[in-house]
């Protein structure tokens, strides 16, 4: 749900409005694919396996950052935070129903400790929902072909999926507009969606020399 998607990002980063760099870097990004020179030839990308799209090319090519979320530092701690209060949870329950067994503790308390749990566990996996698809950074090589794409995984690692840019759904295509405050970044080749934001993140201008955020 973007709206609850936005409500997540708000809370990240209450209050900050980064001013909008040109438009050209983001431009260029859902732009390329129509821009392409025409000589160069990239396998199609429904015909690529899974695999191929996520894992770095076969050689190490510069990439420049182009986009940079601040706040998804936050949203790491949030996520292991919740991890752990729910594990915490798992681990008290048993015990409470140990002593439950024992006659010390009422069904009440028994009943609670079990709703406490429950709703942790839901809790975990909505939120995590929503933050292992908030983009923190987004990067591109010199040759404008390969996107770099890092967001969270569940335990709040940084994971980075490499994505050939001609994949990569234009916003006229994915229905979204430039001046919206979450931004949905889709592929041709999967139904997977990323989330990235232009006024609460920042987008990186080399002509600028804008300083650039320290990595995940």
């Amino acid at each position: 749900c973007p709206h609850l998607l936005r409500t997540t990002l708000w809370l990240s980063a209450p209050g900050r409005r980064f001013p909008p760099s040109s438009r050209r870097t983001i431009q260029l990004l859902f732009r390329c694919r129509t821009q392409m020179n025409t000589h160069v030839r990239v396998p199609c990308a429904s015909r690529m396996p899974r695999s191929r799209l996520e894992l770095p090319p076969p050689h190490s090519p510069k990439y420049c950052l182009i986009y940079a979320f601040p706040a998804i530092k936050g949203l790491r701690v949030l996520s292991r935070l919740k991890i752990i209060q729910t594990g915490i949870t798992v681990v008290i329950l048993p015990a409470v129903g140990y002593f439950y067994l024992q006659g010390q503790v009422s069904l009440t308390l028994l009943s609670y400790a079990t709703g406490v749990a429950a709703f942790a566990a839901i809790m975990l996996c909505v939120m995590s929902y929503y933050i292992r698809r908030v983009v923190g950074m987004m990067y591109l090589d010199h040759t404008h072909t390969t996107l770099k794409v890092s967001h969270l995984s569940f335990w709040g690692h940084r994971r980075d999926v490499y994505l050939p840019v001609s994949d990569v759904m234009t916003l006229g295509d994915t229905g979204d507009s430039l001046g919206e405050t979450v931004l949905r970044l889709k592929r041709y080749s999967s139904s997977d969606v990323l989330y990235f934001s232009t006024r609460l993140g920042r987008v990186v201008d080399e002509r600028e020399k804008q300083p650039v955020f320290h990595q995940l």
